[in-house]
This record gives structure tokens, C-alpha cells and sequence, in this order.
């Protein structure tokens, strides 16, 4: 695969899996409000699935950066 074929698909990627882990908090978000407890005993879930979801996020956009900083500094040498 050439270089920018790469950096094309680094950056689909990174648009696929933000809006997957959109989708995915959005369908835990309603599975909370769906639920019979009162809000205020679901908050910590959701709070804590909320920075699980977007911190797996985080891990994987700093994984395609990463990925796509190297084939940068590839094409410098």
C-alpha cells in the first residue's frame, strides 16, 4: 500500500471509530434512561462508562497518529 493510501485509511479509520463510540455512548446512554432507578443512583455508571467509552476513543486515536506521524517523518529520510 503507498503512502497516501495509508494516510487515507488512517483517516477513515479515525472518522469510523469516532462515530462507533458515538453510537456505542449513545446506546448506553439510553439503556440508562430506559432504566427504572431514579437518575441521580445511575450517575456514577454513567459517568464511568462515559470516560470508559471516550478514553478507548482517545487510546485509539493516539494509536492512528502515532501511526500516521511515522509514515510522515518515513517520507523526510
Amino acid at each position: 500500500m503507498e503512502k497516501e493510501q495509508k494516510l487515507t485509511l488512517i483517516a477513515w479509520l479515525k472518522r469510523i471509530s469516532a462515530a462507533l463510540t458515538v453510537i456505542v455512548w449513545l446506546y448506553v446512554l439510553i439503556i440508562f434512561i430506559n432504566d427504572p432507578a431514579p437518575f441521580s443512583q445511575l450517575v456514577p455508571y454513567c459517568m464511568g462508562s462515559t470516560m470508559l467509552i471516550f478514553g478507548i476513543l482517545t487510546g485509539i486515536f493516539k494509536g492512528l497518529e502515532y501511526w500516521e506521524r511515522t509514515l510522515e517523518t518515513e517520507e523526510k529520510k
